[in-house]
């Protein structure tokens, strides 16, 4: 008999293009997953996959089962948390993706989720790229900043602004830039996933955007606030990440007269139907615990 776990083998397999990556999402052995969907051949009398030296590919007919199994793993995933609903529980997997600066902030929801709902599994990945969430089948993630125009539902739960900042020691040896024109003759550490034009303050009741330039840049916000503090240049960099080492005096906030835009945290999560316990529960927690921190 085909199992329900059986059938998310198969669509984690097909999703994912192999045995190895769907049985780490999955948490079980390879062999474990491998096993499954030769049950379900045998029991169905057909051939769902195609194995080759170089992966496996969907057979006709495992495309028409993928398409039916999907609907029916959803709709028991949905049985699954109305039922656990009416205990005040939220149960089942929640894969999510975040961004590795957001890890400090996302810890203290993760862990609450985790202690009061027994039953919810959390597979976090913190990572800087820009995730396909379908082909990936991530269930949310969080995006900080303007978001491109796509087919993602998003939902926007606090506003954010970035910081100018620079160390004591930069400052002594290289001057305080006092207006952010000042910023040509600076060593500014860039971030390599911002839009071209410069980083943007509002100058005289307008938006200008300064053109900037230095001989540090990352993909990675933690590595260029860490410059920062060892005096390698000024960084523009989101609250959250320089908040402490401001209030320690690590960094020197710069230019407090000159706004910089604001941007949002956002979740978001694919296209279709209503938001699942697992990610309204998320949503709703993360969005609490940000109204309750000072400088977002």
């Amino acid at each position: 008999m085909i199992e329900i776990e059986d059938m998310r083998a198969f669509v984690e397999v097909a999703g994912g293009g192999g045995f190895t990556r769907a049985a780490a999402r999955l948490g079980v052995a390879k062999s474990v997953v491998s096993r499954r969907i030769a049950k379900m051949e045998r029991d169905l009398g057909v051939q769902l996959l195609s194995r080759s030296t170089r992966g496996v590919t969907l057979t006709d007919a495992g495309a028409e089962f993928r398409q039916r199994s999907e609907l029916i793993i959803g709709a028991f995933d949905e049985a699954r948390d109305a039922a656990a609903a009416h205990r005040g529980q939220v149960a089942g997997k929640l894969r999510l993706a975040a961004p590795t600066a957001f890890a400090r902030l996302l810890a203290p929801t993760l862990v609450q989720m985790g202690q009061t709902h027994p039953r919810l599994e959390i597979d976090v990945s913190f990572t800087d790229r820009v995730v396909d969430m379908i082909a990936e089948r991530f269930d949310v993630a969080i995006r900080i900043g303007a978001l491109p125009d796509s087919s993602l539902m998003a939902r926007r739960i606090a506003p954010i602004r970035s910081v100018v900042a620079a160390s004591p020691d930069y400052l002594e040896k290289m001057g305080r830039p006092e207006t952010p024109t000042d910023l040509a003759r600076h060593s500014c550490l860039l971030y390599a996933m911002s839009p071209v034009g410069g980083w943007s303050f509002r100058i005289g009741g307008r938006w200008t955007q300064i053109q900037v330039a230095g001989r540090f840049r990352s993909d990675n916000g933690e590595t260029i606030v860490d410059w920062a503090v060892a005096g390698l240049g000024v960084c523009n960099s989101p609250s959250f990440l320089v908040e402490d080492q401001i209030a320690d005096g690590r960094l020197e906030q710069l230019f407090t007269d000159y706004p910089t835009p604001e941007f949002g945290i956002y979740v978001v999560r694919p296209p279709g139907g209503e938001a699942t316990a697992r990610v309204k529960l998320l949503t709703d927690s993360l969005a609490e615990r940000l109204s309750r921190c000072p400088g977002r």
